[in-house]
């Protein structure tokens, strides 16, 4: 049986609720082009990169662009998200996730993120956590965003730390899968019934600390 010796994070949604700010500009960006999407659509877009991202809002409103235009469309959204989140600190952080961060330091459980947001850095720092993290793996490191488990190996083999030997927490499909096709034990946050291929489903970080992840590690089939 593998020890656990590290957990890798998603941000969005697991660290801090940035989803929401992403989502508004986003929308904005979709207006402008004359593409309506309602908040249902913004499951589409959870744990998947920008250009992704961006592709699904055009194919929502049957528009073909070239590159020029949709790299200048991506920094303008970049531009009004950074905007939104001048003001983030570290009371924004979602319940559970500083409390739990601290033991898994003191406990030397190496800790690293594992995000398709290129800003991971800023909001890291903004919130006053960056110290907590061995490894940073963002949309800025990686070639093929989630589903593709690129970015958890990459977090894996920065710590020196085997997959078998790391839980994945995660709050998107997509995230869920690239952690299992890692070779990842992985906690996702949200709905059980949506995350049917987790080894564990939480509602936060509040319901997390290091005994109970060591027990449903240990225990894990």
């Amino acid at each position: 049986m593998a020890e656990l010796k590290a957990c890798i994070f998603d941000m969005d949604g697991v660290i801090v609720n940035s989803a929401d700010f992403h989502f508004h500009a986003w929308k904005k960006l979709a207006a402008e082009l004359r593409i309506d999407i309602d908040d249902d659509f913004e499951i589409q877009l959870k744990g998947i990169s920008r250009v992704d991202s961006l592709e699904k809002i055009l194919a929502k409103g049957n528009l073909v662009l070239d590159n020029d235009t949709k790299l200048s469309l991506m920094r303008n959204k970049n531009e009004e998200y950074l905007e939104s989140i001048t003001g983030l600190k570290q009371e924004d952080l979602l319940p559970g996730v500083l409390d739990f961060l601290k033991e898994c330091k003191a406990n030397g459980v190496k800790i690293a993120l594992g995000s398709s947001s290129k800003n991971a850095d800023i909001i890291l720092e903004k919130t006053d956590i960056k110290s907590y993290f061995d490894e940073v793996i963002d949309g800025n490191k990686v070639k093929f965003s989630k589903p593709d488990p690129e970015v958890f190996l990459k977090g894996a083999a920065g710590m020196n730390i085997a997959p078998s030997e790391i839980v994945v927490f995660e709050d998107a499909v997509s995230g869920v899968q690239a952690a299992k096709d890692g070779g990842f034990y992985c906690v996702a946050i949200g709905n059980p019934q949506e995350f049917q291929q987790a080894d564990y489903v939480i509602d936060g970080l509040h319901q997390m600390n290091l005994d109970k992840l060591k027990s449903i590690f240990n225990h894990q089939k």
